[in-house]
């Protein structure tokens, strides 16, 4: 393994050192799109590269380019791994060199055990037969790397996702990696988890392990990254030194979106009219341990357009609470009242609580908000299959017109509204789910982490259509990990833990300092 003297990676002196790894003019195109055009991107050993870009922009092409996704001949450009030309045809290909990639959906089987997954597909076997011992003893140093101390035989649906992003590397490691690349590995993460895993990443570079970091957290590439690689529109438009240059968030956003973005929040001016939505008493239990309170007391209200947040750790209970109100679609044995425009609203189920103006956007768009394999304008009338039928009979062509529509109000950037929907970004993902629950005309809007996954650039596209519909006099409801977000858009905040609502604040008198400080009030009482 390389190894980097700690002066020489702390001072930034690379200039004298050969790349790990090289990436040289690479092209690749699709049918009618030119995807990459001469990217170029080195890494240097013991080296963290945060690679950065709107959606689109072509990072994740790079890098199933550079893992034998997409393999040797159906791009142009070389690749150089160690000095040497590599021509990877598959992903074991790549695996063999040293290069693993780990997704952001995480490729681990939720029914077997950590140690069945990490030696899948290399089970250590003699004669035919696997030897559990060693898979055993060495699945427990391999999570003794990534600092956990679960036992191998716990099956991976009993940990978070924390551990379970953990478990994938450690998968790495046993494939004797060289260069590691992550991408959005800190998404789905709390605050606490996000860091660990960062400084994880720090501890594989002072070994000599170089790693590839793909994020639309900026604030964690200015955390560990040495050098930044900025790709936009599929092409290579800058490199940052974080040792020899000042990098800031600002700077990497111009590069990233072609123009400064002095305002992170659209500005807008509320206007509050009446109590839309009113929520007395909500008590919820766990769906499968009938004796487990999820939810507890849980009291809000919405006005007509006001924009509230609700902020919390992960696990306070936000998503479950939002997907018990919206037709029950989470929980067993709930009670309370839900009030729409002061009368009491039957949402029993999920019909019932659309016919009452409520309306749920997933924080999960790819696996519940979306019908990926479908096309645009089918999933935009999904929800609202009456509004584009006449006498129980669908309208082609007024779906394709309601279609058209909500592709040029939202700004949806496809080739028409037949593209399938797998094939957008993060961002017009995220618009065709918003245009879905739009058509279905909701007095009531809960967004659950409506920019997760999504590049800055989109992000303040998102927040533009959120300020519309609060102008349009729509009761909106935000939950986001990311506080800044919470605090740059919202009109009001309530912070939850551990399933109970333990403070209320106006946005302008909210800090993150405030909304920590009522969580932790709430433990110590």
């Amino acid at each position: 393994m390389i190894r980097v003297p700690a002066k020489h990676r702390e001072a930034g002196d690379i200039g004298a050192m050969q790349p790990i790894l090289e990436m040289r003019n690479i092209t690749k195109t699709f049918p009618g799109v030119k995807a990459l055009t001469d990217v170029n991107l080195s890494v240097m050993p013991a080296e963290i590269h945060a690679v950065v870009g709107e959606n689109g922009a072509g990072k994740s092409t790079l890098m199933k380019v550079l893992s034998g996704v997409y393999p040797s001949g159906t791009f142009d450009g070389e690749i150089l791994f160690e000095g040497t030309p590599q021509n990877f045809r598959t992903i074991s290909d790549s695996e063999h060199t040293g290069i693993v990639i780990i997704h952001q959906e995480l490729a681990l089987v939720p029914l077997l055990s950590i140690a069945e997954n990490i030696f899948l597909g290399q089970e250590t076997a003699r004669h035919g037969v696997i030897d559990w011992f060693e898979a055993f003893a060495r699945t427990k140093e391999l999570l003794g790397k990534v600092g956990l101390k679960e036992h191998p035989n716990t099956l991976i649906t009993n940990i978070g996702t924390g551990k379970q992003q953990l478990v994938e590397i450690a998968k790495a490691l046993n494939k004797k990696v060289k260069l590691l690349i992550l991408d959005e590995p800190t998404s789905s993460l709390n605050e606490t988890d996000s860091n660990a895993l960062l400084e994880l990443l720090k501890g594989f570079r002072a070994q000599g392990i170089s790693c590839i970091l793909i994020t639309h957290k900026l604030n964690e590439v200015l955390k560990v990254a040495d050098r930044i690689t900025v790709i936009r529109d599929g092409k290579t438009v800058d490199t940052l030194d974080t040792h020899t240059a000042k990098v800031s968030e600002d700077r990497i956003i111009k590069a990233m979106v072609g123009r400064e973005l002095s305002e992170r929040y659209p500005p807008r001016e509320a206007k509050i009219t009446n109590t839309i939505l009113e929520v007395k008493n909500w008590n919820v239990f766990h769906p499968l341990h009938s004796d487990r309170q999820v939810i507890k007391n849980v009291n809000m209200t919405v006005r007509g357009g006001e924009v509230v947040g609700i902020a919390g750790l992960m696990g306070a209970g936000r998503t479950e609470f939002a997907m018990s109100l919206f037709g029950r679609a989470y929980g067993q044995k709930i009670s309370g009242e839900a009030h729409v425009h002061g009368k009491l609203a039957d949402v029993s189920t999920i019909p019932k609580a659309m016919e009452a103006g409520l309306a749920y956007a997933t924080e999960d768009r790819k696996t519940y908000g979306l019908v990926l394999i479908d096309h645009i304008k089918h999933n935009i009338t999904l929800a609202n299959l009456d509004g584009v039928s006449t006498r129980g009979v669908l309208d082609d062509l007024n779906e394709l017109t309601v279609a058209n529509k909500y592709r040029r109000d939202l700004a949806i950037r496809s080739s028409s509204v037949y593209q399938q929907t797998v094939n957008l970004s993060g961002g017009n993902q995220q618009k065709v789910v918003l245009s879905k629950w739009l058509f279905s005309g909701p007095d009531v809007l809960i967004l659950d982490e409506p920019t997760r996954g999504i590049d800055v650039g989109a992000k303040f596209e998102i927040y533009g259509i959120i300020n519309k519909l609060a102008e349009a006099g729509k009761a909106v409801i935000v939950i986001s990990s990311e506080m800044p977000e919470l605090l740059g858009i919202t009109d009001r905040i309530y912070v939850m833990n551990e399933g109970r609502f333990v403070g209320e604040m106006p946005t302008k008198e909210a800090s993150q300092e405030a909304i920590m400080r009522t969580i932790m009030k709430s433990w110590e009482h």
